[in-house]
């Protein structure tokens, strides 16, 4: 488990999976994501994070709000997987309930999930959004990473012509710490 001053990024459980659907099949997150998923998609995907988490021992977590227990979206690394042009990367990402949204969850919980793969020593984390997607890139930013142009690209699962097909990259890389010799 990782514990932010107001969150708590833990793999999902089977209790999770109604709440995740939800998230899953809210059309305003689907906007971004190429859709919404339904009840056995969304439990798929879930599933899909659960192996990863144990081959691995990272993943997507559920973002549970120290509030009121709430589980309030997902966030997490992982590799990506195939058919993406960068595929076998990690990947940071992450879907938030609509309620949840301009609150700073997203940044909070992504530092958390990015300081956390630079723990296991991963020298570079990518994060890629619909070039439409300003409110992603403005997270990206938030979180130090940078821009990568020449990683751009079309998104295989998006069809031709669709707005959200154009995707661009961003790159985090461990900072160097600061009482750290240079």
């Amino acid at each position: 488990m990782i514990h932010t001053d107001r969150l708590v990024l833990r793999a999902p459980v089977d209790a999770d999976r109604a709440a995740i659907a939800a998230l899953n099949a809210d059309p305003r997150v689907g906007a971004w994501l190429g859709g919404t998923r339904g009840r056995a998609e969304s439990d798929a995907f879930v599933d899909r994070v659960l192996a990863h988490i144990a081959d691995h021992g990272f993943g997507f977590w559920a973002v549970e709000r120290k509030a009121d227990k709430q589980v309030i979206g997902l966030t997490g690394i992982w590799h990506v997987p195939e058919p993406n042009p960068l595929a076998g990367q990690v990947e940071i990402g992450w879907r938030f309930v609509p309620e949840a949204w301009g609150q700073g969850y997203a940044t909070e919980a992504a530092r958390a999930a990015l300081d956390y793969g630079f723990d296991l020593s991963i020298d570079e984390i990518v994060a890629f959004t619909a070039r439409t997607n300003l409110a992603s890139q403005a997270v990206m930013r938030r979180l130090g990473m940078t821009p990568d142009p020449a990683r751009d690209f079309d998104h295989p699962g998006v069809a031709e012509g669709d707005p959200l097909r154009p995707h661009v990259v961003f790159v985090g890389r461990p900072r160097a710490h600061p009482l750290a010799p240079t």
